[in-house]
């Protein structure tokens, strides 16, 4: 499906996307597409049709590195993937790439999360 269209008074979204290995980012960045598990499905969709723009900031678990960050840009459909290759994930959905840079955490240790208990971005 195409991204809505820009809604100049609605939020933006941020999020912080956990991979479990930078393979999955480097599929993610040579195929602009995204997955992710069931759980995270609903949450995802939601802010992409209720808010302006839907960013996602990847980061590879245990790396202490941000990987770049991208633009949602298509809700999360029922196709699945083989590219990931466990049935843990659910539907894919298109991803713009707009820097892809490793960036250590330490840049970011002033910003904290207060939906998150006010803990560090990381």
């Amino acid at each position: 499906s195409k991204s809505p269209s820009p809604r100049p008074n609605m939020p933006v979204r941020y999020f912080i996307m956990k991979s479990s290995n930078l393979q999955n980012i480097d599929i993610s960045q040579q195929k602009g597409m995204w997955s992710t598990t069931p759980s995270n499905e609903r949450k995802l969709n939601r802010a992409f049709w209720e808010s302006s723009m839907v960013y996602l900031i990847f980061s590879v678990k245990g790396s202490g590195h941000f990987q770049g960050f991208a633009r949602m840009a298509s809700e999360i459909g029922c196709e699945k993937s083989q590219d990931w290759g466990s049935d843990g994930f659910g539907g894919v959905f298109k991803v713009e790439w707009i820097q892809k840079e490793r960036i250590p955490f330490q840049f970011a240790h002033h910003l904290f999360n207060p939906w998150n208990d006010n803990k560090k971005v990381q």
